[in-house]
């Protein structure tokens, strides 16, 4: 049986309520999983953003693509998902998908950080096209602490109601801080 994790869960959401599919963004590329999900859903037509600060997810992330047939799809950045304004204009995203945390595989130093986090979601709301949803996997404990869950809630949590759906969902059964996932529809 297969495990129900919170990156499946996030992309159930947003098949379930993604309106259109051309121009996605994954603002945290890690190994490539949100990714190639993105350039399944925008089709061969759409375009996929892929940002990450380390080489190493950004080689995982162009060997899985070309594995399935997707590299063409997608411009990989070795940048911060807090520069991702540089790359996309504004209202021109259908979709931003953001995985915090650290790269799995990865060194566990080197990991997400609150600000730069509140501020990229802050950008990729501008870039979001009204009708587009965002997606946040939210980690905490452990190596990542709660800094960066507790900005994040707090900026969510300030959103205007007029211009955005904001719901949290949460694993109520689950041990040891389980991951938190968050979809936003901008409606304004």
């Amino acid at each position: 049986m297969k495990r129900f994790q919170i990156t499946e869960y996030c992309h159930h959401m947003i098949e379930a309520f993604a309106v259109e599919t051309e121009s996605c963004i994954d603002a945290t590329m890690g190994n490539g999983v949100d990714t190639a999900f993105l350039c399944r859903l925008a089709g061969e037509q759409g375009k996929v953003i892929a940002f990450d600060i380390q080489e190493k997810a950004v080689e995982n992330t162009g060997k899985l693509l070309e594995r399935e047939g997707l590299r063409e799809q997608a411009k990989l950045v070795l940048d911060s998902h807090d520069n991702m304004d540089k790359y996309a204009e504004a209202e021109s995203a259908d979709i931003i998908v953001f995985n915090f945390g650290y790269l799995p595989g990865g060194d566990h130093k080197i990991s997400t950080k609150a600000a730069t986090s509140v501020s990229a979601v802050e950008k990729g709301l501008g870039i979001l096209k009204k009708g587009g949803i965002m997606s946040l996997c939210i980690y905490s404990g452990g190596d990542s602490g709660y800094e960066e869950k507790e900005a994040l809630l707090e900026y969510i949590r300030s959103l205007d109601h007029k211009k955005y759906i904001v719901i949290t969902h949460e694993f109520a059964n689950r041990p040891n801080d389980p991951p938190l996932p968050v979809l936003i529809k901008k409606i304004k």
